[in-house]
């Protein structure tokens, strides 16, 4: 089977239920954006990483394959979303338990330390942005809400990730400083 189909030469592509639209379309742009946090937490990944940190990113990765999934799905009624509440939940468990390592934040903290710190801090910002996309599909369409909770949860996950990494590596949170 051939890489290329031709099928979206005409700036249209394919949803679930062979559903056409443009690629320009929000629902485009914001799933597009999850796979670009799925990307950048595949570099993150190849760092020498705690085992805990790697296994929780992986397990990410997979999530975000549904999450796109769900984004692609127009057709609610289906039954066929698949980011749950008791995922973001879990996200939750995550971040309180590597919460426990850290010290209670005073300041804001600029990204940067060791590499995959600052690699998961530039993470953040893409699961920003496409929680932002995400919430605008939802004014526009309707969609999984429980795909918004995940990604603000992740967010906080990938922040406390980059503070986590940066400590178990002697790094001291990086102060901002007005």
């Amino acid at each position: 089977m051939k890489i290329y189909t031709k099928t979206g030469d005409d700036g249209n592509t394919g949803l679930q239920g062979d559903f056409r639209i443009a690629k320009s379309h929000p629902r485009i742009i914001a799933y597009g954006t999850v796979d670009e946090v799925n990307a950048a937490i595949g570099v993150v990944l190849t760092n020498t990483l705690d085992v805990d940190i790697s296994q929780i990113l992986s397990q990410i990765q997979n999530e975000l394959f549904l999450l796109g999934s769900d984004l692609s799905n127009q057709n609610l009624n289906d039954l066929k979303n698949r980011i749950s509440l008791d995922m973001v939940e879990k996200l939750e468990n995550a971040i309180d338990k590597f919460e426990l390592e850290l010290s209670p934040i005073t300041n804001f903290i600029l990204p940067g330390g060791n590499l995959a710190a600052a690699q998961i801090h530039q993470v953040r910002t893409i699961v920003r942005r496409a929680e932002t996309l995400v919430v605008k599909l939802s004014d526009k369409d309707e969609i999984n809400s429980n795909c918004i909770k995940y990604l603000n949860r992740l967010s906080d996950l990938m922040f406390v990730l980059g503070r986590l990494i940066n400590k178990r590596n002697g790094i001291e949170d990086i102060i901002w400083k007005p």
